[in-house]
């Protein structure tokens, strides 16, 4: 609410304007008749007294002011000090859906970029931070113990990221995020080796990993949300499906960046000091990406200090306790989605090696065809959803996954085009429910706790089922029973099936308002 003091001027307070709505209407605080409105302006009056230009004179001759409506004239007016408040009478627009499109995505594979190049660099700088007198696979384990940490931090960062977003607008929240994983790179990129600072430098080495899996864990979430609010009318489904577009940019990105590098200066090199390089440039992209998110548009409608808005508690369970249901089912959607995303578009490409004998050089080929066609498939789902329903978009995915997984995973051939055919009906059924998934979970909240409400379900059920993919398929594995990994996959599909049984249908759904 904006305060003036409109004593001895019997004018519209320009200063009081916002310029980002189409009409206006005065109201005055009385002692005791609470909010009550005194004048309507249409948007050419408003503008005009803001620019200092005459307003429309319908009929008054030029050179003389036109009268305010009567009411404002008054002598209550004259005498007394108001409170004013300009409201809009129209939703105020994304002026530039595409605009926001684009930043929340460039963000989004900049840091997918930064927190995947860590896995791809472990075996090249493992024993800089974990020197043993044991075979060399124990720094590297050492390593990806780090890395786990990395995912242990994603379910508070959804808590208390999206709580901040949800307090304070989601373009703070994505700068908050963009610039822990640039903290966090370059943290890495300039650490000390053990060598040089014995036991700080895996601990440095660990409070970096911490601060990227607090932005990966806000990162998704915020973002997510951000642009399905940006999302023009009947588009929410397409636009959502741009997250894990931006995820796969991000991976290719990250992998054939490395691998090119690795080419250039030799794997000695890499050893030696060429790891930090990709850390360093990671940093630098995210803060480009931090610039091009300043000039983006604040998505959330209400903000806690706003008057009439929804109650944003402190409170970060708050989301939880308000709306159980909705909770549960964004966790029981992000199990099937993060196990299928982590396997099919992650494991798998170890797994072939394990279990069909294919050769790394194969495995990393088909992994690398099948991901840019999963990629392109995203937007395509996405479409389909936004004519047909996220429903049965779920159900294909749920359904297809439970029948054709136990028969892809059965055959054992290690030939180049059975093994691009089983990947990628695996990630085309995978495509159907991540296209969506950002869309699914904005929908089922009101915006006061969107983000805190879907942040927290999905991060934990990620961190549980889709970050502990590659030691569930190995353990199995080293157990003799890996023939029992498929049903662990249509177990988890199974329950999302069950969320998208319980969803309602969002797709044609206001997301603007309480009851969304």
């Amino acid at each position: 609410m904006t305060e003036c003091d409109p004593k001895h001027d019997t004018h519209f307070p320009t200063h009081c304007a916002d310029m980002q709505h189409t009409r206006y209407r005065l109201h005055c605080l009385r002692p005791c008749d609470g909010l009550a409105p005194i004048a309507d302006f249409p948007d050419a009056m408003v503008e005009s007294r803001v620019r200092g230009q005459a307003p429309p004179t319908n009929g008054t001759p030029s050179g003389h002011r036109q009268p305010l409506p009567s009411t404002i004239t008054s002598n209550a007016f004259t005498e007394r000090r108001f409170a004013m408040k300009i409201e809009t009478s129209d939703k105020a627009a994304i002026s530039n859906p595409r605009r926001q499109l684009i930043a929340g995505t460039v963000g989004h594979s900049v840091e997918f970029f930064d927190f995947l190049a860590y896995s791809y660099l472990a075996v090249y700088f493992a024993s800089s931070f974990f020197p043993s007198s044991e075979s060399g696979l124990v720094p590297l384990l050492s390593a990806f113990g780090v890395f786990a940490v990395g995912f242990l931090a994603r379910p508070l960062a959804g808590l208390f990221i999206g709580l901040f977003a949800d307090r304070y607008g989601r373009r703070r929240a994505l700068s908050l995020t963009i610039s822990l994983m640039a903290g966090g790179s370059l943290l890495v990129a300039i650490c000390p080796t053990y060598s040089q600072i014995g036991v700080a430098a895996p601990i440095i080495l660990t409070v970096a990993r911490i601060l990227q899996g607090l932005s990966a864990g806000g990162e998704y979430t915020t973002a997510g949300a951000f642009i399905v609010e940006s999302a023009p009318a009947g588009r929410r489904g397409f636009y959502s499906s741009f997250m894990f577009v931006a995820s796969g940019i991000g991976k290719l990105t990250c992998l054939a960046f490395i691998t090119l590098f690795v080419a250039l200066i030799g794997e000695d090199a890499m050893r030696d000091y060429g790891w930090r390089i990709p850390f360093a440039v990671g940093a630098l992209a995210a803060i480009v990406a931090w610039y091009i998110r300043r000039g983006t548009q604040e998505t959330l409608e209400t903000t806690a200090s706003d008057e009439g808005a929804a109650p944003v508690s402190r409170n970060p369970l708050n989301a939880l306790q308000r709306y159980p249901r909705q909770s549960l089912i964004v966790f029981a959607i992000a199990t099937g989605m993060g196990v299928g995303q982590y396997f099919w578009a992650t494991y798998l490409t170890t797994y072939f090696q394990i279990q069909n004998g294919a050769s790394a050089t194969t495995a990393m080929t088909v992994g690398i065809i099948t991901l840019i066609l999963y990629t392109l498939a995203q937007p395509v789902a996405g479409l389909i959803s936004d004519r047909y329903g996220r429903k049965p978009c779920m159900y294909a995915f749920g359904v297809g996954t439970v029948i054709v997984t136990p028969f892809l995973l059965s055959i054992t051939s290690s030939n180049f085009s059975v093994l691009i055919c089983i990947q990628l009906v695996g990630l085309l059924l995978l495509s159907l429910c991540t296209s969506i998934t950002s869309a699914v979970m904005v929908e089922n909240f009101p915006p006061h706790v969107r983000v805190s409400g879907l942040g927290f379900p999905y991060s934990l059920s990620v961190a549980i089922f889709g970050g502990t993919v590659p030691l569930v398929a190995t353990s199995l594995a080293n157990a003799g029973y890996s023939q029992y990994f498929p049903w662990y996959i249509v177990a988890t599909a199974i329950i999302t099936l069950l969320g998208a049984i319980a969803v309602p249908e969002t797709f044609r759904s206001d997301i603007s308002g309480e009851d969304s």
